[in-house]
């Protein structure tokens, strides 16, 4: 007989309250926090409250640092990972017990358009470009390689007056061709 062990779980919903990020005594970085899945069956044609299922979710390290930067409130989220479980005796003497899922990784669900305002808020804390300055209303910000101009791993020599963006020339953008119909994508 074959010794077949399998634990994998992707979860999609929403978090229920803003993720915290926290330390551990070593310096590691861990998060927990919960996700609503709705449930998909119902009768149809009935004014039923829709059924969620809560599922308690724990990271580490880089997933918990990029789900409290990211993340917050009502923001959809995919995780994947497994579910563990873990048991403790009380302070009275009871044994718990806890079932959670570790994830591994997060992904974002919604369009940045459709995500909650918090989301788009912490979003723009982080809009800045290379250089400190704001990215302008509705654009995304810009970014430069550090080597930008660089030629032959030296620096192409600077203008005589230099831009206030470190020394670099703006690059035009490239021209890229428009597809009226997403039928034309080779994806």
């Amino acid at each position: 007989m074959a010794n077949f062990n399998f634990n994998k779980v992707i979860l999609g919903g929403r978090l229920t309250a803003d993720p915290e990020l926290k330390t551990t005594p070593s310096g590691i970085s861990v998060t927990s926090f919960t996700i609503a899945v709705n449930r998909r069956f119902g009768t149809k044609g009935t004014a039923e409250e829709p059924q969620a299922d809560f599922f308690n979710v724990t990271a580490w390290r880089q997933t918990a640092e990029f789900i409290t930067r990211y993340f917050r409130k009502a923001s959809s989220i995919c995780v994947m990972g497994s579910i563990q479980t873990r048991t403790w005796i009380d302070q009275q003497g009871m044994k718990r017990f806890a079932t959670e899922i570790v994830a591994d990784e997060a992904f974002f669900v919604d369009a940045k358009s459709e995500s909650p305002l918090a989301v788009q808020q912490a979003a723009a804390m982080y809009s800045q470009n290379a250089y400190g300055q704001a990215a302008p209303m509705g654009q995304a910000p810009s970014y430069m390689p550090d080597n930008y101009g660089s030629y032959g791993g030296q620096s192409a020599p600077a203008p005589a007056s230099a831009p206030a963006n470190g020394g670099y020339a703006a690059a035009p953008a490239p021209k890229f061709e428009e597809i009226a119909d997403d039928d034309e994508l080779p994806f």
